[in-house]
């Protein structure tokens, strides 16, 4: 289990590999307008996210997802190892009952949090075996995203899978910090819903971000799109 320990306020690259999964419908919707998305994909589906899990040093996913969904965030559906549970909660919301704390499961569970975290809820977290790394903020005074992937990285993380939700999946993209997409593609139409990517500043066609090295398998009625994201060049850069 990583040290509880505060992480420092700069922490450049190197950073470790990050895939991004989630499930969608033929429109691009994570659910309803109402929140609702158990289960958008088929079973097999189901199967194939647990074998990513299993290939991966961690699994992160943001504070509403935990709240909303109350994910276990373990290996069950294959043969393998469940991987480290990072939580990015900018302000302690997860619930000392959820699952990736109570009964046992807190010692694998990392909360991200900042200084704006309850120092007494984060002594709670700590009591349950859970480490809590107070980090620097980022854009809305949320955790700043780089330097969490950078102070995993430094406690012995080679590999992060992020399962949402649309925030963080939003954040990711638009931060140029993933590496390989794993999508699920179920044959099923919401029309209204929460979509899967939010805005990334791209007002160009040109600036799209783009999907290299792909394959796309059936599992059961859904498709898998698995891919290497390139990114555009940035001008800024002189590149």
């Amino acid at each position: 289990m990583m040290d509880d320990m505060d992480a420092p306020k700069t922490n450049p690259s190197p950073r470790p590999v990050v895939t991004l999964s989630y499930a969608q419908t033929l429109d691009g919707r994570l659910a309803t307008s109402t929140g609702s998305s158990q289960w958008i994909s088929a079973p097999e589906s189901l199967r194939f996210s647990h074998e990513l899990r299993a290939e991966h040093d961690a699994i992160m996913v943001g504070a509403g997802t935990v709240r909303r969904d109350d994910p276990r965030l373990t290996v069950r559906l294959v043969a393998g190892r469940d991987p480290l549970r990072v939580v990015v909660d900018s302000t302690l919301r997860t619930p000392l009952t959820a699952a990736v704390l109570a009964q046992g499961a807190a010692p694998g569970t990392v909360l991200a949090v900042t200084d704006r975290a309850p120092a007494a809820k984060r002594d709670k977290v700590r009591a349950l075996g859970g480490t809590v790394l107070c980090l620097p903020t980022g854009a809305g005074g949320r955790v700043d995203l780089v330097a969490l992937l950078a102070t995993l990285h430094e406690r012995g993380i080679g590999s992060v899978l992020v399962e949402g939700g649309a925030g963080m999946i939003t954040a990711l993209l638009r931060a140029r910090l993933v590496d390989r997409l794993a999508v699920c593609v179920a044959p099923k139409i919401l029309g209204a819903g929460i979509e899967a990517v939010g805005d990334l500043g791209i007002r160009e066609l040109t600036r799209s971000l783009i999907m290299t090295d792909t394959s796309v398998t059936p599992y059961g009625v859904d498709l898998i799109l698995d891919s290497r994201v390139d990114y555009p060049s940035d001008p800024a850069d002189g590149r």
